[in-house]
């Protein structure tokens, strides 16, 4: 069994000649045939080179992997029962769905206080980002979540002003902070993400000091790479800006042969890539410490699906430097522009890792010392993976890091909204009417929470808010039926791996053996 697809596939536009005989390992056709046009990966890579490494068509989608890995969370049952409640008074009357707290707090007293246990992952320097920036901004400030804003937003800003290599002012860092601050009412906050380049060029020291952020977060990487992030340029003049302000960029848009192949329009797009970073413990401590000292209230970070050694790395710095919140991003993920084979096959995939951490967090813990508040990413995107999520890491894991699920819901409201105000409804649509009131069923609410400034609120924020509340409700649903009624209640014990496989990498008992000790002692009483 292949777990992989190769050579044909929507992210890179590709397809095979003979749909219906492939070859299992490599992907091409049963038959390759001389006067074929290329329409398959390794067709197109022969006239197209490098551009179809990254999914396309960039800028106005977001796309994650398509590996199947030998275990996911579909390997896991959530338990019930009919017996007794936590976080709530054992009766019937009380005991209801509705009744569940999912209100909870991250990094050290105070506190981040959270309606939901979401964190939005951080959303950089892509069109997509920040095209939808306004509906993600006040969507996840009226849910009660943390927004990231992610790497290189000030580097690509071309209306930054920047001195002596650092920024001193940049427009759209700007405009993404107050967006959020638009609509906080306390619940949430955003969070700045900087990576190498962001680090150089004093991006959160610029932002704590003034826009009024107080949380910001370290990034080591992410689940959909290894390497720094990439985007795709259009302007020769922005691409040649770009590379001196340090970045990567290629081709090399100060070359001669470059510029001239690209104003004959032999190729449409530059390439800008961010630097990996080189970790180590006093850089990261003496970081820390310089981020505090500069105003953080909070400081987060955030790794990738890197190996075990790394994983425990991170765990263990976070822990000596009282990280507020530790974000683990597994394979698998992705918003923007990764390179497609590098998001399907390099790096821990969510069970494992996950898996993983909860040891290491037990490790730390019974020697008493410090484990921050846990963050798991990784194509989350509904309630059921969210419950078990957070069971297969209790204690430890507080929250459910998603990105590219909210920002479908903020691109679909965005969508319905022109289509509302053109009068050019699909059909799938109109169904539920014709006006934002009728299509979005949470307009009510809101209307009545936000008044006059309803009418100010984006349709995109209204589709991120609706689909919070669609989590937010069977969240609570797949608790009550666990009888479990705040966030602290959930254990391991609430969920059972249906294969052995699931069993042996989580550590939880398989199915057959769960609850045998219970069930044999209330048989024989």
């Amino acid at each position: 069994m292949s777990y992989s697809k190769y050579n044909a596939t929507a992210a890179t536009l590709t397809k095979n000649r003979t749909l219906g005989s492939v070859v299992p390992g490599s992907g091409l056709c049963v038959t390759c045939v001389d006067g074929c046009v290329g329409m398959c990966e390794v067709g197109k890579s022969s006239y197209r080179a490098g551009e179809v490494i990254y999914p396309q068509p960039f800028g106005i989608m977001t796309t994650a992997a398509e590996k199947s890995y030998p275990v996911d969370f579909s390997h896991f049952q959530i338990m019930g029962g009919v017996v007794g409640a936590k976080g709530i008074e054992a009766d019937s009357d009380k005991a209801i769905f509705p009744n569940v707290k999912l209100e909870t707090r991250i990094g050290q007293a105070p506190g981040i206080k959270l309606r939901m246990p979401v964190v939005y992952g951080g959303l950089g320097s892509t069109d997509i980002a920040s095209k939808n920036w306004e509906g993600l901004a006040a969507g996840a400030a009226l849910s009660g979540v943390v927004l990231t804003v992610g790497e290189n937003v000030c580097g690509m800003d071309m209306e930054s002003e920047i001195s002596k290599g650092r920024v001193v002012r940049s427009p759209e860092l700007e405009r993404r902070v107050k967006l959020f601050k638009d609509w906080d009412d306390g619940h949430g906050a955003v969070v700045v993400q900087a990576n190498v380049e962001d680090g150089r060029l004093g991006v959160q020291e610029y932002a704590l000091q003034k826009l009024g952020v107080e949380a910001v977060e370290l990034k080591w990487g992410q689940g959909a790479k290894n390497i720094g992030g990439e985007v795709k340029i259009h302007n020769l003049k922005k691409a040649q800006r770009l590379k001196e302000r340090g970045y990567v960029v290629l081709p090399d848009p100060a070359n001669a042969r470059i510029i001239k192949s690209f104003d004959k329009g032999a190729f449409k797009e530059f390439e800008r890539h961010s630097r990996v970073g080189m970790v180590t413990e006093e850089g990261f401590m003496k970081r820390v410490k310089e981020l505090r000292d500069a105003g953080a209230k909070y400081v987060f970070l955030k790794t990738g699906a890197y190996r075990p050694q790394d994983l425990a790395r991170a765990l263990k710095f976070c822990s000596k430097a009282k990280i507020d919140f530790f974000t683990v991003d597994a394979a698998g993920g992705g918003t923007g522009m990764s390179p497609w084979r590098m998001m399907n096959e390099w790096g821990v995939p969510p069970i494992e890792l996950f898996s993983l951490l909860y040891q290491y967090c037990e490790k730390l813990s019974k020697r008493g010392e410090y484990v921050p508040p846990i963050a798991v990413a990784g194509g989350l995107a509904f309630e059921d993976q969210m419950f078990k999520a957070l069971a297969l890491g209790a204690p430890y894991f507080k929250c459910i890091e998603m990105a590219r699920a909210p920002l479908t819901a903020a691109m679909v409201g965005k969508t319905i909204g022109k289509r509302i105000s053109q009068g050019d409804m699909p059909v799938y649509i109109g169904r539920f009417g014709n006006t934002l009131e009728e299509v979005f069923v949470c307009s009510s609410e809101l209307k009545e929470r936000l008044g006059k400034d309803f009418e100010k609120l984006p349709p995109g924020a209204i589709g991120v808010y609706s689909y919070m509340q669609r989590l937010s409700q069977g969240l609570r649903q797949l608790m009550a039926g666990a009888r479990k009624f705040n966030l602290e209640s959930i254990s391991r014990d609430d969920i059972v791996p249906i294969t052995e496989d699931a069993a042996r990498i989580s550590g939880i008992p398989y199915i057959m053996e769960y609850d045998k000790e219970e069930a044999e002692r209330i048989l024989e009483g």
